[in-house]
């Protein structure tokens, strides 16, 4: 049984080092540096999170311990009084950040609007105070159910700052998939509007709303707020629908932030099981606010002057993270942007860049991988010399699409910060800091100081340089959740007693594959549920799918299994070519030979279907569970709630 790790097949030998302009000017400027600070943070983890806390946040009441740890719960700066609105907004109004941008918002149709510090510190207030007159108290929570609009930041800040715990449901989810997060959060009161642009089109928000609560289906929810987006008629429910705008014309700019408990719940998240229902991960107040905080600074090495963006929603883990609470805690201006390429304007990303000077760029793979397939013309049309530094996030990067973005994205200047972490992390644990360590095309290098990670067999033995294993972190962060909602059991047997403890010692388990190079280095394999077994060789997906993306026809790949009578296991991966290539027999037949020449013959795929797209959930991530069903010719089944387009579903079924 402790034998059973995962084969590393992928070669990797490209290092570049951060920039020397960069380096100079950047908050941690040396690889001796973060080694420093990596190995005090390993040798007393809660006196090096203590000082930072104590230095970067504003308490009302100092905590009297840092870390109240009974395996596998959590409790960080214990006693301690905080609130995570008054720090992203209250604290930079007694400085000149008042009149800073705060947050910079562009909507799909062109439409725009900045807010300073001041102002949305303002809208935030005023809006807190409409929550109290609905009859929001502390400790009730609140769905948030929103295009990508200012409004989805303030009403996240506005709970925040009274101690309301929310919920946010992407805006792209079915009235049955927003219908079953309320009812499992037992929310109050629904934020949301009368709808939202996306690509082109109208998303009918409200609509959606209301067939979730239709026959009383969400007894909890007394209260409907509806932001006017996109101006087209919608149902207000009598006695229980309001226009925001109404309530916030009477409504006191004044509400002063509540001083929190660190363990106060701060939101729910939910994030899709692979069966059943799906997962509430809950954060807590303090330490989140000081995860993201410092992971935001360091990571991306936020300037005064940077005009910072990241493409998430707020919907997801990264907009709570890394739009919202990360960047405000830190003073930043934040961009948000409502749109996504679309027919009507394929680089709109490139206009957003040019327009506002963007400095700091953070999208996903999936992104990088689309633009890739749109062409270099586009981007090369438009001044990206604003950009110093790029993110990816949400999965592996292949490093031929790393190498097209730092080419043509980043001019060969820009280092790049591949991120990688969970919702259930709270912020990034695995990441190049960009003027201190060297970046290696797909690898996240090196653990984020005071992250102890590991990569182990299924007894919890480190299985050693190159071997692939089970990526864990030993050792209690701040950012931690801290339970699934109102199942502390499937809390424990998820995350603490898949890899069991030993001499006592409890490990997080990630569910995913990994390896650690010669210099400490990180390469995420993927899902240790997407491993295939050939042959008795245990390959994770993303190698393979990294050797095809490598060739010059393949824009996008996904590499799953199927059972196979002779080798337990086959290979079968669905391939996206380049705009004007088309499948042939003997490109597929290339592609199979081009995989054994990267990797090896143990990785050949049996077998290469050539699709016009892929199943993704609306975060860009593949979902390779519907793809492995396909393969094996069986019914799909399990949530299919995040997919994003269930027509791509339905040709790849034709095509089967």
């Amino acid at each position: 049984m402790s034998q059973i790790t995962i084969e590393s097949i992928l070669q990797e030998k490209r290092l570049f080092q951060p920039p020397a302009e960069f380096s100079q000017k950047a908050h941690i400027k040396s690889f001796d540096e973060y080694e420093e600070l990596y190995n005090k943070a390993k040798a007393n983890p809660q006196q090096f999170w203590a000082e930072l806390a104590e230095k970067e946040l504003h308490w009302f009441q100092k905590w009297d311990t840092v870390l109240d740890w009974q395996p596998p719960f959590a409790k960080w700066f214990v006693g301690g009084k905080i609130n995570i609105s008054y720090n992203c907004l209250d604290r930079h109004l007694t400085t000149w950040r008042k009149n800073k941008a705060a947050l910079i918002w562009e909507g799909e149709p062109g439409d725009s609007r900045t807010l300073t510090y001041a102002q949305l510190h303002r809208e935030v207030c005023k809006f807190a105070n409409v929550l109290k007159q609905l009859g929001v108290k502390k400790g009730d929570l609140v769905g948030i159910y929103m295009p990508m609009i200012p409004e989805a930041a303030i009403a996240m800040l506005a709970c925040a700052r009274i101690g309301a715990p929310h919920s946010v449901v992407f805006g792209g989810f079915s009235a049955e998939a927003l219908r079953d997060r309320l009812n499992d959060a037992q929310a109050k009161l629904v934020v949301t509007a009368d709808g939202g642009w996306r690509k082109d089109a109208i998303v009918p928000l409200k609509d959606q709303v209301d067939k979730a609560l239709a026959d009383n289906a969400v007894p909890t929810v007394e209260n409907v707020l509806v932001v006017k987006r996109t101006g087209q008629e919608v149902h207000m429910e009598a006695g229980r629908d309001r226009w925001w705008h109404d309530l916030e014309k009477g409504a006191s700019a004044d509400c002063p932030a509540e001083p929190m408990d660190s363990e106060d719940m701060l939101f729910v998240l939910y994030t899709s099981g692979s069966t059943g229902k799906p997962k509430g991960v809950v954060h807590t107040t303090a330490g989140y606010n000081l995860y993201t905080h410092m992971t935001t600074k360091w990571i991306f090495d936020l300037q005064d002057t940077d005009v910072y963006w990241c493409t998430a929603d707020v919907g997801w883990i990264t907009g709570h993270s890394y739009i919202v609470y990360g960047p405000l805690s830190n003073g930043a201006t934040t961009l948000m942007y409502e749109g996504a390429p679309r027919p009507s304007n394929p680089g709109c990303m490139w206009d957003v860049i040019e327009k506002y000077g963007v400095n700091i760029f953070y999208t996903a793979p999936t992104a990088i991988r689309a633009f890739i397939r749109m062409g270099e013309d586009l981007p090369k049309a438009k001044n990206l010399s604003s950009l110093r530094l790029l993110g990816t996030v949400g999965e592996p990067i292949n490093p031929e699409a790393w190498m097209w973005y730092q080419r043509v994205i980043g001019g060969d200047r820009c280092p790049i910060v591949d991120t990688w972490w969970q919702t259930e992390t709270g912020g990034i644990m695995i990441t190049p800091l960009p003027g201190a360590i060297p970046t290696k095309p797909g690898s996240a290098t090196r653990p984020f100081p005071g992250i102890l990670a590991d990569v182990v067999d299924l007894e919890g033995n480190p299985v050693g340089d190159y071997n692939g294993g089970y990526l864990v972190v030993r050792h209690p962060w701040p950012g931690m959740m801290r339970t699934v909602y109102n199942d502390p059991d499937r809390f424990r047997r998820t995350y603490w007693e898949h890899i069991p403890p030993k001499d006592g010692q409890y490990v997080y388990f990630a569910g995913d594959g990994a390896r650690r190079d010669e210099n400490g280095y990180y390469w995420v394999m993927g899902r240790v549920d997407d491993v295939i077994n050939v042959a008795g060789h245990r390959l994770g997906t993303m190698e393979v799918e990294s050797a095809l993306v490598s060739h010059p026809a393949v824009a996008e790949a996904a590499v799953v299994s199927k059972p196979d009578e002779v080798k337990g296991e086959e290979i079968v991966a669905f391939v996206t070519l380049e705009g004007t290539i088309t499948p042939s027999e003997a490109l597929n037949k290339e592609l199979k030979q081009h995989v054994v020449n990267e990797i090896g013959a143990i990785a050949r795929p049996g077998e290469i279907r050539f699709t016009d797209s892929l199943p993704k959930t609306r975060s860009g991530k593949i979902m390779r569970r519907l793809l492995r069903s396909l393969a094996a010719g069986e019914e799909v089944s399990g949530d299919t709630s995040t997919l994003e387009d269930r027509s791509v579903l339905d040709k790849l079924r034709e095509g089967a």
